[in-house]
């Protein structure tokens, strides 16, 4: 089966949990574009919901798909985010922001009474740090950033490469908030949610990749089947 396919076998389980009047988290990325594209479905066939994109690329696809939408100025809280994830890992820490969302992404889930991930199981690590971890920085400043961003690093017991993002044209690559991302390439990290508390302290630092405490399930599709982890 191929990766496409579990993407959205992934997508319709997390499509289960959803009611009737339900105010949705819209996440941002190809697993996620699944799920708005089968919640319309359900839309056009007569489910009322209610979704806030994280994205401008997710606002897109749901007002291609009839998905009605507002934002959290209009309603400060919902039910139920479904989004996807770059790692998941046994505790359901997660690193997003392969994509460029992360800042809306992470406002939302937080905003959301429960948060599904949904993803197919290669996603799924013992430890996260595989994947560049996305930092969102203000563009002002940045050799500071990225020097404070080093010492954080250190005294997390991790170290890497980091890398200014680029686009598909070769230019660096903006995010819907007018800021630059860092990929921070540190192979393994010990301990994530301290990782993330020293991130979060830096001045020029606007978000980081590391989700913690905010996955309560994940949905992940393999070659087997679908299996559900809750966070423990």
């Amino acid at each position: 089966m191929d990766m496409d396919a579990l993407k959205r076998q992934a997508a319709a389980r997390a499509l289960e949990e959803v009611r009737d009047g339900m105010k949705l988290g819209l996440g941002t990325g190809s697993t996620a574009k699944h799920f708005v594209e089968l919640l319309g479905e359900k839309v056009r066939s007569g489910m009322k919901v209610i979704g806030v994109p994280t994205s401008e690329a997710t606002r897109a696809d749901a007002i291609r798909c009839g998905v009605p939408l507002t934002t959290l100025d209009e309603i400060d809280h919902l039910d139920l985010t479904i989004d996807g994830a770059d790692e998941i890992d046994p505790a359901l820490n997660l690193i997003k922001g392969g994509g460029g969302a992360l800042l809306r992404e992470k406002i939302v889930a937080a905003a959301s009474d429960r948060m599904i991930v949904i993803a197919d199981d290669s996603k799924w690590v013992d430890v996260l740090g595989r994947f560049p971890l996305p930092v969102e920085v203000i563009p002002f400043g940045l050799g500071a950033t990225q020097a404070a961003m080093a010492r954080a690093f250190g005294e997390a017991g991790v170290s890497g490469q980091m890398i200014i993002r680029k686009g598909r044209d070769g230019h660096v690559f903006v995010t819907d908030g007018g800021h630059w991302i860092v990929d921070a390439h540190l192979g393994r990290i010990g301990d994530p949610p301290r990782l993330a508390g020293l991130l979060s302290v830096i001045p020029g630092v606007v978000e980081h990749g590391l989700f913690i405490g905010l996955g309560s399930v994940a949905v992940l599709a393999g070659a087997q089947g679908i299996r559900v982890v809750e966070r423990r």
